[in-house]
């Protein structure tokens, strides 16, 4: 874990914002609106995302209610420091596919007095804590956790069904390869694993 020595007493105050949830909550629109905000109040904002995401677009974060927002694409998430001179808030978004770098980045960003709003998912499709998520939630000072709803029952849906039998852990994809569940209709459709 990063830990930062030399702080000085009179600095701007950071911290870590992570919004988290299945596919469909509304993680994505979430970030969009709160970098939105940060942008109104004449803040220096800069977004994040991982190269392999080039669902909707290349150079723009896009939600699935096609609300969007100009971002930068990235491998890997020490390239984040590289742009963070000179910055309020950074948004990262579908954290889970970055690599576990980027809870030392977040902290140290958060330490350097910029707000950090992270979104991502924080289960995969076998239900298991995703990526770096589970510990950008552990150090945040704020986590929200967003629904969808279960397209089988219409409950509080927290699981991401994948439709397909492949067993690889990243595949993209909207609706035709995922659907929000609740537990029980996530249960009964047999996809929790021991």
């Amino acid at each position: 874990m990063f830990i930062e020595s030399n702080l000085p007493n009179s600095r701007k105050r950071g911290w870590i914002e992570v919004i988290s949830g299945s596919m469909f909550s509304g993680k994505t629109e979430e970030l969009i609106r709160r970098l939105r905000r940060a942008e109104i109040a004449r803040q220096r904002v800069e977004i994040f995302k991982p190269s392999l995401d080039v669902r909707y677009s290349a150079t723009e974060v896009v939600s699935h209610d096609e609300k969007t927002i100009r971002s930068t694409t990235i491998d890997n998430s020490a390239t984040i420091l590289l742009y963070s001179a000179n910055v309020d808030v950074i948004g990262i978004d579908e954290a889970q596919f970055f690599d576990r770098g980027l809870i030392d980045v977040c902290n140290r960003l958060s330490f350097m007095g910029i707000r950090v709003i992270v979104a991502g998912l924080d289960l995969d499709f076998r239900g298991k804590p995703f990526g770096p998520m589970p510990d950008l939630m552990a150090c945040a000072e704020q986590v929200t956790k967003v629904h969808a709803i279960c397209m089988r029952c219409g409950s509080l849906a927290h699981f991401s069904h994948r439709l397909s039998d492949t067993e690889k852990l990243v595949l993209l994809g909207e609706q035709e390869a995922y659907e929000p569940l609740c537990r029980e209709c996530y249960f009964d459709a047999g996809q929790f694993r021991d």
